[in-house]
């Protein structure tokens, strides 16, 4: 009887070691798998981060020069008119990516993103519906109309624009990159180490 109560208690140790093994087992794998989608949200958020810093840091670009271009001879010109093409592409670009955005952990940088996205093609929109307008009329009283009301979003345009830094450099430091690099003129852009 001594016999089988010894190998009946090592039979039963045997068994709670497997069961706390396979306890230990099951609660590392879940630890582990917690750990990796964790690291897996912040890097998909730092790559949303980066994208969008560089996209709107791009928009910012085109939107400078155009108002530069506008500023000289002929406020619509061609090429004020093709940069702003540029920036028709640029938003988009956006557009076919606007989803990442939400992978982005900050809402009130995501809404104010969306936002001022919302604003700049309804400015823009309007800038280039007008211009293509102006482009086939003949009568003076529609083209007066026209080009005030292309002003007009020009303008808008221009004020969106302005906000687009802040939100540039918020979005670069989530996603932990540096556009001060791309903003050095191209004679000292070379000159600085990679």
């Amino acid at each position: 009887m001594r016999g089988e109560q010894f190998e009946a208690l090592a039979h039963s140790q045997t068994l709670v070691a497997v069961g706390l093994g396979a306890v230990v087992a099951t609660l590392s794998t879940f630890a582990a798998t917690i750990f990796e989608r964790s690291i897996l949200r912040r890097e998909r958020a730092r790559d949303a981060a980066v994208m969008f810093s560089e996209l709107l840091h791009t928009l910012k670009r085109y939107l400078d020069l155009s108002h530069q271009a506008h500023e000289r001879g002929d406020p619509f010109g061609g090429i004020t008119v093709r940069l702003l093409r540029s920036v028709r592409r640029e938003v988009d670009i956006y557009d076919r990516n606007r989803e990442i955005l939400y992978l982005l952990p900050d809402g009130p940088l995501r809404l104010e993103t969306h936002t001022l996205m919302a604003r700049l093609t309804f400015a823009l929109e309007r800038v280039l519906e007008h211009t293509d307008a102006l482009a086939g009329l003949e009568p003076e009283n529609s083209r007066a109309a026209l080009s005030e009301g292309r002003e007009q979003a020009y303008v808008f345009l221009t004020e969106c624009a302005a906000e687009i830094p802040g939100l540039t450099t918020r979005l670069s430091k989530l996603g932990r990159n540096r556009l001060a690099a791309f903003d050095l003129p191209p004679s000292n852009a070379a000159a600085t180490p990679r």
